[in-house]
Parts: structure tokens; C-alpha cells; sequence
């Protein structure tokens, strides 16, 4: 938020921030001890390799840049940009079957939003029938999602994408307060998915509708 400091930034806009973030996780699912470890410490199991003391049958590692970079601003003239990228990923090694499962994600998302200062609506839904002023605030976001599965055998050069797929999708969402307790919603989502695999269908989903908000708070 440091460049809202400068002169230029605070003329043209009344916030702009460059976020980033990186989240990590290392996790051991499962461990005991070997008894044939014990019994000969230099001996060979049937796979052929030296006994370890610690038999560990899973680990995870799971990273995630969310967001990579995201810019969000507002301008004086209520106008909101928002830009985002996101990266994760998924690791998965599994010592009994010696498979290390890896899925990887990446996110771009881009959004619009405006504010249309006190508009006035007639009508009687917060109590008599009067013009009711508010702002209408509106908002749209575009995002792309392409995730993708795969299967590498650590015993073999063989790698296989298992799974995977690429989501694209639109929100928009509107809402207009008729007074501090009730405000009114209207929402559209449109998603579109499309797999990596060509034994999926693709699949379309839309969402749409008004919505009441009542707050029984003061």
C-alpha cells in the first residue's frame, strides 16, 4: 500500500495495492519403526535395498503463490480494477507403490467493478413508499483455471496426466442497499469446463437470481 504515499497516486486514485503471497505445507502421513532394521542393520529387503530404521509410507508438499501478484485498485472516479495470478501445486510420494501423484493449478483472474453514487429508486420496501437514494455497486470478474493430474513412476521413465481440466468463468453481481438492514442482490455466474482427458464431457453451468438480505442487526 506504500505507493499511496506519492503525490501522483493520491491524485488519481483512492487505492492501489500489489498483493503477494506464499503458502507452503510438508506433512508426513505415516511412520513406524522397521523390526528388520533391528534384527540386520545391513541387510537387504525384497525390493533390494539397505533396511531403514523408519519406514514412512506417504508424504505431501503442498505450495501455493495465491496470489503470485494481484493489483488492486480504485480510482477517483469510482472505477476498480482488479488483476490477478495464482499458482499451486501438489505433491504426493507414496512408498508402496512408489507413484509420485503431482497437481498443478494455475489461476488468471481479472476484474471490473463501478459505483453509481446515489441513484434513486422509488418504491416501498424498507417502509413507506418514498425515493429511496443509495449507490449501486457492481462488479465483474473473468477467470481462467487450468488444472492438470499427473502420474509419475519412480521406477519407470513413464509419466501419465491422469486428470485435469480448464475452467473458464464469468461473475457479475450487483447489489443496492434500500436502507441500513435491507439490501437487494442480483448475481450471474456462467462457468465452462473443459478436460484434459478426452474421456470427459465438457460441462456448462449457469447461475443466476435475485436475492433479499435482511440484517436484523442495529
Amino acid at each position: 500500500n506504500g505507493l499511496m504515499r506519492y503525490k501522483y497516486f493520491k491524485e488519481k486514485f483512492k487505492r492501489f495495492s500489489i498483493q503477494h503471497s506464499y503458502k507452503s505445507s510438508y506433512t508426513i502421513n505415516s511412520f513406524r519403526s522397521n523390526f528388520e532394521y533391528d534384527r540386520n542393520p545391513n541387510g537387504l529387503d525384497l525390493g533390494g535395498n539397505f533396511n531403514n530404521p523408519t519406514l514412512i509410507g506417504n508424504i505431501n508438499l503442498v505450495e501455493q503463490f495465491s496470489p503470485l501478484v494481484k493489483i488492486d485498485l480504485e480510482m477517483k472516479s469510482s472505477v476498480k480494477l482488479t488483476a490477478e495470478i495464482k499458482k499451486d501445486r501438489s505433491l504426493s510420494l507414496s512408498f508402496d507403490n512408489n507413484l509420485l501423484t503431482e497437481i498443478q493449478g494455475n489461476e488468471y483472474i481479472f476484474g471490473l467493478g463501478y459505483r453509481i453514487k446515489d441513484l434513486r429508486i422509488r418504491s416501498k420496501l424498507a417502509g413507506p413508499r418514498k425515493i429511496i437514494k443509495s449507490d449501486l455497486n457492481m462488479k465483474a470478474d473473468i477467470s481462467m483455471r487450468n488444472n492438470k493430474t499427473i502420474i509419475r513412476y519412480l521406477d519407470l521413465d513413464n509419466n501419465q496426466v491422469s486428470a485435469g481440466q480448464t475452467i473458464w468463468s464469468m461473475r457479475y453481481a450487483a447489489d443496492y442497499a434500500f436502507s441500513k438492514n435491507l439490501t437487494a442482490i442480483f448475481y450471474f455466474d456462467y462457468a465452462f469446463s473443459e478436460y484434459a482427458i478426452s474421456t470427459s464431457f465438457p460441462q456448462t453451468t449457469i447461475r443466476s437470481g435475485f436475492t433479499l438480505r435482511y440484517n436484523f442487526g442495529n
